[in-house]
């Protein structure tokens, strides 16, 4: 088994004259938990659905396991990939149930209904995100923390071996925040590979294992969490200082911004 997930090579992106990404080069790493972190508009969601496929690079090439990314076709990449964008519309007031079920659609020949596995599998999936007791509500009527909560069910129930998600904390509450970090923890444990845009510089110290750093559309710096996320590298990225300590319970990096005073 590959120890690489995605191989990308000169990727970029224009749309028109503007570079959103230009020259990206790297591999993100196979089974384990990789941040994309940079301030808004470096590029961060781009990258993200040129990994999923939505979007095609304009420049360079990305490998998915060592293949060309776009010779996989939407279904078998739905068989390994599942993707949670940063939003997601539904109109129809389908039951949470169904959504969810939405997730075992890569996996069914065409015509062909959930099984007893699928079924199971989507409880499984319901369960492990805390919307079970959901299940019959109208989508269109949950909080934007619960329709996030749902979204990850959905990709969960794909069953896949790559998760990619972008800003998949947004609407969470603490409690529901610290439940999804342990979700995704416990995926990468078991083997799954976890790609996710954060913004939260400190849960991306905690949670991931790699980060890509982004910086006006380039690769600032790349590499395991305690070599790229430093207080030089957060201050040349974001333009803002950082006192950098410790967790007490996990020893992982924190980062508390601060003003400098007014030269006197």
């Amino acid at each position: 088994m590959t120890d690489v997930a995605f191989s990308l090579r000169g990727v970029g992106y224009r749309i028109g004259p503007a570079h959103i990404l230009d020259g990206v080069d790297g591999d993100i790493p196979a089974r384990r938990w990789t941040g994309i972190l940079g301030p808004n508009g470096a590029g961060k969601s781009t990258l993200l659905r040129i990994l999923a496929g939505v979007l095609p690079p304009s420049a360079g090439e990305v490998a998915f396991r060592g293949t060309a990314l776009d010779r996989w076709s939407a279904r078998e990449r739905a068989r390994h990939v599942a993707f949670l964008p940063q939003r997601t519309v539904l109109t129809f007031p389908f039951r949470v149930r169904e959504v969810v079920g939405m997730g075992r659609t890569p996996h069914l020949e065409r015509w062909q209904t959930e099984g007893e596995a699928d079924a199971r599998v989507v409880e499984r999936a319901m369960r492990r995100t805390e919307v079970a007791d959901l299940a019959e509500r109208n989508v269109l009527t949950l909080s934007g923390g619960e329709f996030q909560r749902v979204m990850l069910a959905r990709a969960l129930a794909q069953e896949p071996d790559v998760l990619l998600l972008d800003e998949p904390t947004t609407n969470l509450d603490m409690r529901h925040e610290f439940e999804m970090v342990e979700v995704l923890a416990s995926l990468v444990q078991a083997g799954v590979t976890v790609v996710s845009v954060l913004h939260d510089v400190n849960l991306a110290a905690s949670a991931c294992t790699s980060v890509v750093l982004l910086r006006a559309g380039r690769v600032h710096a790349a590499g395991t969490t305690r070599d790229v996320l430093t207080a030089d590298a957060i201050r040349a990225v974001y333009a803002v200082d950082v006192a950098v300590g410790e967790h007490p319970q996990t020893g992982a990096p924190q980062f508390l911004p601060f003003r400098r005073p007014p030269p006197t």
